[in-house]
Protein backbone atom coordinates (compact mmCIF):
# COMPACT_ATOMS: atom_id res chain seq x y z
CA UNK A 1 0.00 0.00 0.00
CA UNK A 2 1.60 2.94 -1.05
CA UNK A 3 0.60 6.39 0.67
CA UNK A 4 0.87 9.64 -1.74
CA UNK A 5 1.42 13.07 0.05
CA UNK A 6 0.69 16.09 -1.61
CA UNK A 7 3.21 19.35 -1.16
CA UNK A 8 1.59 22.66 -1.21
CA UNK A 9 4.44 24.74 -3.01
CA UNK A 10 2.82 27.97 -2.67
CA UNK A 11 -0.45 29.29 -1.48
CA UNK A 12 -3.12 30.29 -3.70
CA UNK A 13 -3.50 33.74 -4.57
CA UNK A 14 -6.48 35.87 -4.14
CA UNK A 15 -7.07 38.36 -6.05
CA UNK A 16 -9.39 41.42 -4.95
CA UNK A 17 -11.18 43.80 -7.17
CA UNK A 18 -13.07 46.65 -4.85
CA UNK A 19 -15.92 48.44 -6.36
CA UNK A 20 -17.34 52.00 -5.45
CA UNK A 21 -20.72 52.47 -6.07
CA UNK A 22 -22.17 55.77 -6.45
CA UNK A 23 -25.10 56.59 -4.76
CA UNK A 24 -25.46 60.12 -5.58
CA UNK A 25 -25.69 61.55 -1.99
CA UNK A 26 -24.02 64.56 -1.01
CA UNK A 27 -23.12 65.93 2.42
CA UNK A 28 -24.53 68.68 4.51
CA UNK A 29 -23.57 71.91 2.92
CA UNK A 30 -21.96 72.67 6.33
CA UNK A 31 -20.57 70.70 9.19
CA UNK A 32 -23.26 70.67 12.25
CA UNK A 33 -20.56 72.73 14.47
CA UNK A 34 -20.67 75.96 12.04
CA UNK A 35 -23.43 77.12 13.64
CA UNK A 36 -21.81 80.83 13.49
CA UNK A 37 -21.81 80.52 9.99
CA UNK A 38 -24.79 82.48 9.53
CA UNK A 39 -25.44 85.14 12.54
CA UNK A 40 -29.20 85.23 11.84
CA UNK A 41 -29.89 81.69 12.19
CA UNK A 42 -27.72 81.12 15.14
CA UNK A 43 -29.08 84.04 17.15
CA UNK A 44 -32.42 83.00 16.60
CA UNK A 45 -31.38 79.12 17.43
CA UNK A 46 -30.17 81.07 20.52
CA UNK A 47 -32.99 82.86 21.44
CA UNK A 48 -36.15 81.65 19.99
CA UNK A 49 -35.39 78.24 19.21
CA UNK A 50 -39.19 77.39 19.04
CA UNK A 51 -39.79 80.47 16.02
CA UNK A 52 -36.65 78.81 14.29
CA UNK A 53 -38.02 75.02 14.33
CA UNK A 54 -41.68 76.36 13.23
CA UNK A 55 -39.74 77.96 10.43
CA UNK A 56 -37.70 74.97 9.66
CA UNK A 57 -40.81 73.00 9.47
CA UNK A 58 -42.90 75.09 7.61
CA UNK A 59 -39.69 75.26 4.87
CA UNK A 60 -39.92 71.73 4.68
CA UNK A 61 -43.63 71.32 3.85
CA UNK A 62 -45.02 70.39 7.59
CA UNK A 63 -47.54 72.14 10.08
CA UNK A 64 -45.66 74.49 12.23
CA UNK A 65 -46.77 72.20 15.34
CA UNK A 66 -43.89 69.53 13.79
CA UNK A 67 -41.51 70.63 16.21
CA UNK A 68 -43.28 70.46 19.33
CA UNK A 69 -44.13 66.73 19.09
CA UNK A 70 -41.51 64.05 20.66
CA UNK A 71 -38.74 62.41 18.04
CA UNK A 72 -40.13 64.91 15.23
CA UNK A 73 -37.34 66.95 14.97
CA UNK A 74 -35.55 63.80 14.67
CA UNK A 75 -37.90 63.01 11.64
CA UNK A 76 -37.51 67.00 10.25
CA UNK A 77 -33.88 66.17 10.09
CA UNK A 78 -34.01 62.95 8.20
CA UNK A 79 -36.65 64.53 5.80
CA UNK A 80 -34.43 67.16 5.30
CA UNK A 81 -32.04 64.78 4.53
CA UNK A 82 -34.32 62.91 2.37
CA UNK A 83 -35.12 65.71 0.07
CA UNK A 84 -31.79 67.27 -0.75
CA UNK A 85 -30.09 63.32 -0.82
CA UNK A 86 -27.99 64.20 1.65
CA UNK A 87 -25.90 60.67 3.26
CA UNK A 88 -26.63 59.97 6.72
CA UNK A 89 -28.95 57.82 8.78
CA UNK A 90 -31.78 57.77 10.96
CA UNK A 91 -28.89 56.49 13.73
CA UNK A 92 -26.59 59.72 12.75
CA UNK A 93 -30.23 62.15 13.47
CA UNK A 94 -30.78 61.08 16.75
CA UNK A 95 -27.26 61.36 17.92
CA UNK A 96 -26.68 65.06 16.63
CA UNK A 97 -30.83 65.88 17.79
CA UNK A 98 -29.79 64.08 21.30
CA UNK A 99 -26.64 65.53 21.91
CA UNK A 100 -26.50 68.71 19.75
CA UNK A 101 -30.16 70.07 19.21
CA UNK A 102 -29.76 73.88 18.72
CA UNK A 103 -26.48 72.73 16.29
CA UNK A 104 -28.49 70.76 14.49
CA UNK A 105 -31.23 72.93 14.17
CA UNK A 106 -28.88 75.42 12.59
CA UNK A 107 -27.88 73.01 10.23
CA UNK A 108 -31.07 72.06 9.17
CA UNK A 109 -32.13 75.83 8.53
CA UNK A 110 -28.81 77.11 6.78
CA UNK A 111 -29.17 74.05 4.24
CA UNK A 112 -32.49 74.82 3.64
CA UNK A 113 -31.49 78.31 3.23
CA UNK A 114 -28.38 77.63 1.15
CA UNK A 115 -30.57 75.45 -0.93
CA UNK A 116 -33.96 77.26 -1.19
Amino acid sequence: MAFQTNVISSPPQVSVTQYTVHTGLSDWSSNVCDCAEDCSICLCASFLPCILACKVAQENGDSCCVPFLPGAMIALRTSIRSRHRIDGSVCDDWVIMACLPLCGLCQMAREQKMRG
